[in-house]
């Protein structure tokens, strides 16, 4: 017996006082179990499948886990249909710098939906919409029916929505988001982080914002003021005249960042409220999924629980070894399925295997078409120097640290004043998001003169404390969750070692690199910078 469900049984299906909603946001989640989980590959062919894993795991732990009193009467897993949104229409570059999924990722997208029809769960996603906008209307359904509401996400973007009876849950952390944690985070109340979101903007979906205004600040500003528009009418009264300045220069932005970030929870649904009612699984089917993906400890659990001897149930035929995926195409996640850019739609239909005028097409999905198509994407990403900061604050540094986890990997290059690691001193750190969405931590620079160069004076201003530094960025790079993506990464271990930090999770470009083409004449940074993505390295 699933007893998790028993309670649900009883319902009519129709959502109403007393029932909870579960609402997961399954594009969010799989971009975060895949860099979160460490690479795991199919035995029987080698093929990606952490993010799968880390998916069904936590579905699991939602239908299994969950105490009693707070179990799902209601349960839907939510993706992004498309790369294309209203929001698009109204700012063209939303989002516009975001680089493709990682070639690996893209054959799980398939496999993540055939693992939430295992479960019997409902899947949705709607064109012309986020799965941000279908949770908020489903959200503000379920509470005019009295009912309450748990997301299962941490994506600070959905944070508005939290009430007195919508919450947020963290699966990977086992953490509950109500409005306590939103103040936390904001320094507001969930009814106004939007205003502070306009201000800050965010520069992972390109949300312009007001340039120079961070968390902090905006949040100091909607308290005093009120609102976005009563700020923007008073920005004359503004005593600091850079802040001044870019709020009245930089309003209109301000305005459209709060049409981008604002969530719409009005959406004309295609799937009702009342028909995600949670029913009884396939637990055979579920099985046969989880053989198929030889996921052995999560169908032994899921076997022990229904009692049924795994052994008597044959592996899902259709997911096997050897069974084409669904949405592998080497133009990415969103336009793996043609025209339309659905996540998982089948793809179009293809000539026969073997036809003379479609030679090609035998490989299109192998790695190397996948890494070709990827590569080309990346050098034709928008770089604009512009865009790249120098960090010098230590209330900068924490903003930008406190991003990280919404994306779950970051780039890292530990600058010194020495080719020695232990007798080298930390100059500065750089750090990277994404394109576009870099800076530099400057912590050991020196003042020129004093007959002894540039390391042979006093230190320059304007530089946070190497020691304070550090001590921010230790939860960052100890953290197993988190990708750290380097060149050499093996000395910048030894070097922050000097400072008590233990790097962790790590990815290393060079090593990357020599092991992909050995042969190639140089491995260097510089080298390989400009080989994938065009322009030279700022000197």
């Amino acid at each position: 017996m699933w007893s998790p469900f028993a309670a649900a049984l009883l319902a009519t299906g129709l959502a109403a006082k007393g029932d909870h909603i579960f609402l997961v946001d399954g594009s969010g989640y799989i971009f975060r179990a895949y860099h979160a989980l460490p690479p795991l590959n199919r035995k029987s062919d080698g093929l990606q499948v952490n993010a799968v894993l880390g998916f069904c795991n936590m579905l699991w732990k939602l239908l299994r886990d969950m105490p009693e009193d707070n179990r799902p009467t209601h349960l839907a897993i939510i993706f992004d249909k498309s790369e294309i949104t209203f929001r698009n229409k109204l700012y063209p570059d939303y989002k516009a710098h975001r680089p493709p999924a990682p070639d690996d990722l893209i054959p799980q997208f398939a496999l993540i939906r055939e693992a939430v029809r295992a479960f019997d769960l409902p899947c949705l996603e709607q064109a012309g919409f986020e799965a941000d906008d279908l949770i908020a209307t489903y959200a503000r359904l379920a509470t005019e029916r009295g009912a309450t509401t748990t997301i299962v996400s941490s994506d600070k973007d959905l944070m508005q929505l939290v009430t007195d009876k919508v919450v947020m849950y963290d699966t990977m952390k086992d953490r509950r988001i109500g409005i306590p944690e939103v103040i936390e985070k904001f320094g507001v109340p969930p009814e106004k982080v939007v205003e502070v979101q306009a201000l800050a903007g965010d520069s992972t979906d390109n949300v312009p914002g007001v340039p120079g205004i961070g968390i902090k600040t905006a949040a100091q500003l909607i308290i005093e003021y009120g609102d976005l528009d009563q700020l923007l009418f008073r920005a004359t009264e503004i005593k600091q005249p850079k802040r001044r300045e870019a709020l009245l220069e930089n309003a209109e932005k301000a305005r459209i960042s709060r049409q981008l970030v604002l969530l719409d929870d009005k959406v004309d649904l295609e799937v009702p409220l009342d028909d995600l009612a949670v029913h009884e699984p396939d637990s055979r089917r579920l099985i046969a999924f989880l053989k198929a993906m030889e996921f052995t400890t999560l169908t032994r659990r899921v076997a022990d629980y229904a009692q049924i001897d795994p052994a008597n149930v044959d592996a899902d035929a259709s997911n096997k070894s050897g069974a084409s995926t669904k949405s592998a195409a080497a133009d990415g996640p969103a336009k793996a399925a043609g025209s339309s850019g659905d996540l998982f739609a089948s793809p179009a239909p293809t000539a026969k295997s073997g036809s003379k005028g479609d030679k090609s097409s035998s490989f299109k999905g192998t790695p190397a078409a996948l890494t070709e198509a990827h590569a080309d994407a990346m050098r034709k990403l928008p770089f604009d120097r512009s865009k790249y900061q120098t960090i010098r604050s230590i209330e900068a540094l924490q903003a930008w640290i406190a991003r990280v986890p919404d994306v779950g990997h970051f780039a890292i290059e530990v600058m010194s004043d020495q080719i020695d690691p232990m007798q080298a001193e930390i100059s500065g750190i750089a750090l990277a998001l994404a394109a576009g969405d870099a800076g530099y931590v400057p912590l050991g620079h020196k003042q020129a003169g004093g007959g002894a160069g540039l390391f042979g004076a006093g230190l320059a201003p304007d530089q946070i404390k190497a020691s304070d530094a550090l001590a921010a960025l230790k939860p960052l790079l100890e953290s197993p969750g988190l990708l750290k993506v380097g060149f050499n990464v093996k000395f910048a271990s030894v070097l922050l070692a000097q400072h008590g930090i233990t790097l962790r999770n790590t990815d290393d470009a060079q090593l990357m690199s020599y092991a992909l083409d050995a042969g190639r004449g140089s491995h260097a940074l510089e080298a390989l910078a400009e080989r994938s993505f065009g322009p030279a390295m700022i000197a």
